[in-house]
């Protein structure tokens, strides 16, 4: 095993959400790429796809599942392995998308946040499951 792999390896047997940075998993990813000269292949077109065909891999998993059973189903080892092997794959995409298209996931998710909170007022969407649009006088930017 080369140095390189070891240091993928390494990072995913040692690091966790909380000691990881987003930069650190997409310089991870990205390194995982570059070695295999898959490049060319990582467009935006193909890369998008490769995340939906991976959200269908984990959407697949909860298949004819009553809602009420999720979290049961999840207490299965088995199956929660296949479910973080398939959560893994959608944010290895993730985080190839992002650095592909210049993308700072980071700012993304906090104008995005920012947005939602506009869409979605406590008042108005506390315990409501409908689209900011169905809410009555909720911003609409």
């Amino acid at each position: 095993i080369s140095f390189t792999q070891w240091k993928h390896i390494k990072m995913v047997e040692s690091g966790t959400d909380s000691d990881t940075t987003i930069q650190q998993l997409k310089d991870s990813v990205m390194d995982f790429i570059k070695e295999r000269e898959w490049q060319p292949f990582h467009d935006p077109k193909n890369v998008a796809m490769a995340l939906a065909s991976e959200v269908g891999e984990l959407l697949d998993l909860f298949r004819w599942v009553k809602s009420d059973q999720a979290f049961k189903l999840l207490e299965d080892q088995e199956t929660l392995g296949s479910v973080r092997e398939e959560l893994a794959d959608i944010a290895m995409f993730i985080f190839d998308f992002a650095t592909i298209c210049d993308i700072d996931l980071t700012e993304a998710v906090n104008e995005k946040m920012r947005l939602n909170a506009k869409r979605y007022p406590i008042e108005k969407a506390r315990g409501i499951a409908k689209k900011y649009n169905q809410l009555g006088e909720a911003q609409q930017d």
